[in-house]
């Protein structure tokens, strides 16, 4: 591995296409892999109905057809030319389709080859699959970009970065230990199921992809009997580091079929909220604030039962000056540069990994 010394900053554009599959955001990142320097341009390039459909279908599978991966690496070649500063490099996550690290697998479609030759600059992609061999969980692998963001808004003591996506997750930061990967510096987990119950649902019964700001959530009384059913699968049970596939609770859904549309997606908020809940009890001191980025930060109805079921403040990344619809793009363009620099991406403490590794292939025009 590479040390933590200095080295010139460059330019680097992260790519993120996440399980929510809105669309794909690129952002710039000035970086030298250890400090952030400075943040660039960024662009949302959205799905389409038609092509959200194909990407739908590919979920849980381990092969995508030819045509939906051509989709992927279109969008995002899309999507970076029309950033309007130049890059030297760029960090390319690909579409997770399919995730099982306890069988040691993890699938991401999309080429960084192919992104690469239509570029013209050099890609870092397939960030999970080195963590997952080595007996990791793969995920979540923004952790080392938050521990970056902690020291970047000159936090002192330690704080949390909650990613409602999809998918939830955590990461506890103590900003005073100076190497993501050293003993203290980070706890990361998957809290549980966010946005994609509640987005399944909605597109399901009303034929949208979300609940707007959480407006149909507000109308809604959550049953919580329903929750605490939730509340006793067994990840709950497990130690983090752990992750989660999209589709792991999948049963919610089955559960909250008899009640009506507002009932039904306040159930499936509060339950979000509760998972996240239950998550802080696994950090090892307790944080000065939550910050959370993602779509859910959107949600008020979300916020609110957050803020009512955690000890601290609750505040968007806004709060801190950051961008919290570009931090998963921001945190692969940050690793694209330590994959570079042959630094770490992940640790024991954020996937489980056996030893500090440096994830990602690089690929050349």
């Amino acid at each position: 591995m590479g040390h933590e010394g200095r080295s010139e900053p460059i330019w680097v554009a992260g790519c993120m296409s996440g399980t929510s599959l809105d669309g794909v955001d690129v952002a710039l990142v000035h970086t030298d892999g250890v400090e952030i320097i400075a943040f660039g341009d960024s662009h949302f390039r959205a799905y389409a109905p038609e092509e959200q459909s194909l990407l739908r279908a590919a979920l849980g599978t381990w092969d995508a057809p030819a045509q939906t991966v051509e989709l992927i690496e279109t969008a995002h070649a899309e999507a970076l030319s029309c950033l309007t500063e130049p890059f030297d490099f760029i960090g390319f996550h690909g579409q997770t389709f399919n995730h099982d690290p306890d069988n040691g697998r993890t699938y991401q479609a999309g080429d960084g080859a192919v992104l690469a030759e239509v570029m013209g600059v050099p890609v870092v992609w397939d960030f999970r699959s080195a963590d997952v061999e080595m007996g990791g969980q793969g995920a979540p692998l923004a952790p080392f970009y938050h521990h970056a963001l902690a020291r970047h808004i000159r936090a002192t003591s330690p704080v949390v970065f909650l990613n409602m996506g999809g998918v939830g997750n955590l990461t506890w930061v103590d900003p005073a230990v100076a190497d993501p990967a050293a003993q203290g510096a980070l706890v990361a987990f998957d809290t549980g199921p966010a946005n994609a119950p509640v987005n399944d649902l909605m597109q399901v019964r009303r034929g949208q992809p979300y609940d707007p700001g959480g407006a149909l959530a507000a109308q809604g009384t959550p049953d919580m009997e329903i929750v605490a059913q939730g509340l006793e699968h067994s990840y709950f049970l497990k130690i983090p580091p752990k992750s989660l596939d999209r589709n792991d609770f999948s049963g919610v859904l089955t559960a909250v079929e008899h009640l009506s549309d507002a009932d039904a997606v306040a159930t499936l908020t509060a339950f979000a909220a509760a998972c996240v809940a239950r998550a802080m009890e696994h950090c090892p001191r307790p944080p000065e604030a939550v910050y959370v980025c993602g779509g859910g930060r959107h949600n008020a109805t979300l916020m609110a039962m957050l803020a009512a079921g955690i000890d601290c403040p609750v505040e968007a990344v806004e709060a801190v000056g950051l961008d919290g619809d570009m931090l998963e793009a921001q945190a692969f363009a940050y690793l694209a540069a330590r994959v570079k620099r042959g630094l770490p991406t992940s640790a024991p403490s954020t996937t489980g990994v056996a030893a500090a590794i440096g994830g990602g292939r690089v690929s050349r025009p």
